[in-house]
């Protein structure tokens, strides 16, 4: 039932939020300092900079990190907006290239990791202009008043570079420490360890725009590269057709890395990406090129370190944010219900090339090798509903083993044994224990167990004749294997 009020008619008292416990809020929003550098540079390219400055300074707690761009700028009161907290509807239809939804990034990044913010702006032909957020003193005076002041270790960046554009600077960056010294080595290692974490996160979040040379990102004057997560240039990489989601123009295409045998050490190094090869695998959501969510199955299935190779690209525009649940921070994405059935059939097809690359060390096992066929030493099956593996043989290598065992028996024995070592299914078992443990079947299960029985005799009698008794004889067959799963066969050995 819709209720039309008169709101005319209503008693209303204003309800301003308190100024610096709503900032406070902001700051506990959960950003990472990389996540919160990305954030920035968004802006920078929904206004629409072709280059990015990344630049900071090591000064113990008086650090400071300015992010520059060459954007179109703003004037006074465009600038004043901009730093208004909520600056935008989040429900108006944004444009195609617009990276922003809330209204809310450039002070929320900034708040969840500095007390003062300063933006300064130019347009083209124009004086720049600029104002500052200062925590202490929102606090202090309990207003939501900006100041116009600029901190004095940046005032000779005054965009004099470019012809216009805008530079962000980040003063008393507190989350990372408000008792660090200058001289303090261990601070500034651990300072540097971050920023090179910002480097690699700018460069997988923004690898699209830096490959298509829609812009260039400077980290202290050096060209960041992209990271590709796909590999798209590499021969074995695999990839599979596009395909759309429903009726929409969701487009999702997956891809197969290539084995750590088919890769150097230096691009193997590269491809595992920030988080690692076991973490990176799983679905990337992009929105307008721009990556949001990176190596995560959306719930639909476990990271295994078998589909480590599987990578998914999914494509959205913005007008699909409230329908993906886009967040603030643009960490989170999850795939309306009715897409799940979907993603998952897609998933599941791309995840088992990635299981079959990872089981055979990078071979190509469809097409055949100079006309010959991929022969393996081991196959699985199932008997019944268990399964067990065994040995192929019809392998060729089983015909000189048995012209071997003509002439040298035990050469013969040896060299089977080696093989069979050497090539034991260690993964495929491994897969199938993760995927199926209560599948997985005991030696000779589901067979007659004559063939046991008959050894374990052979064995018995053999223990007795050396001289052990009865129970020793049992003893000592028990810790032998296959024959521990089966100690109710002891009593009726004679």
């Amino acid at each position: 039932m819709s209720l039309n009020l008169d709101y005319s008619s209503l008693i209303t008292v204003s309800a301003i939020p308190e100024a610096s416990s709503m900032i406070e809020t902001f700051r506990a929003i959960g950003y990472s300092i990389e996540s919160a550098v990305a954030d920035i540079v968004d802006n920078s390219i929904s206004a629409g900079a072709q280059k990015v400055w990344i630049t900071f300074e090591w000064k113990g707690s008086e650090t400071w990190l300015s992010i520059m761009d060459d954007g179109h700028g703003m004037d006074n009161d465009e600038l004043i907006q901009a730093m208004r907290p909520g600056s935008k509807n989040p429900l108006e239809e944004r444009h195609q290239n617009d990276l922003g939804r809330f209204g809310l990034g450039l002070k929320t990044a900034s708040f969840s990791q500095c007390r003062k913010l300063t933006v300064i702006s130019k347009k083209v032909n124009s004086t720049p202009v600029f104002w500052t957020w200062d925590l202490d003193f929102v606090k202090q005076t309990g207003n939501w008043n900006l100041i116009n002041w600029i901190p004095n270790e940046i005032l000779n960046n005054d965009l004099t570079l470019v012809n216009s554009g805008t530079s962000i600077i980040w003063n008393e960056i507190d989350r990372l420490g408000n008792d660090l010294r200058t001289d303090d080595s261990n601070g500034l290692n651990r300072f540097l360890v971050i920023m090179e974490q910002i480097k690699k996160h700018l460069s997988m979040v923004f690898h699209r725009f830096l490959e298509n040379k829609r812009i260039s990102i400077y980290f202290q004057d050096r060209l960041i590269d992209p990271w590709d997560p796909f590999l798209i240039n590499e021969m074995t990489t695999q990839s599979f057709p596009e395909e759309f989601l429903g009726l929409s123009e969701i487009c999702i295409k997956g891809y197969v890395l290539p084995h750590k045998s088919k890769l150097s050490e230096d691009k193997f190094r590269i491809a595992e990406g920030p988080k690692g090869w076991n973490e990176q695998q799983g679905f990337y959501v992009y929105r307008g090129e721009r990556l949001l969510l990176s190596g995560d199955w959306l719930g639909l299935f476990r990271k295994e370190e078998h589909y480590k190779l599987a990578r998914i690209k999914i494509d959205l525009t913005n007008k699909y944010d409230s329908e993906w649940q886009i967040d603030i921070k643009k960490s989170v994405a999850r795939p309306p219900v009715i897409f799940k059935e979907q993603l998952k059939a897609y998933a599941f097809k791309v995840r088992q090339q990635a299981v079959e690359v990872y089981r055979h060390r990078g071979k190509n096992i469809t097409p055949s090798h100079l006309g010959q066929k991929f022969v393996p030493l081991w196959v699985d099956h199932k008997r019944g509903d268990k399964w067990f593996y065994k040995i192929n043989k019809e392998h060729p290598i089983f015909k000189e083993i048995r012209n071997i065992a003509i002439d040298d028996p035990d050469k013969a024995i040896d060299l089977l044994i080696r093989f069979i070592e050497e090539t034991i299914p260690v993964k495929s078992i491994y897969i199938k224990e993760v995927e199926e443990s209560e599948s997985q079947g005991k030696p000779f299960e589901g067979i007659s167990h004559n063939n046991i029985l008959e050894l374990l005799e052979k064995i018995f009698n053999s223990l007795i004749n050396q001289g052990k008794s009865k129970e020793e004889a049992k003893a000592f067959i028990a810790n032998l294997e296959p024959f521990n799963h089966y100690p109710e066969y002891f009593e009726g050995i004679q």
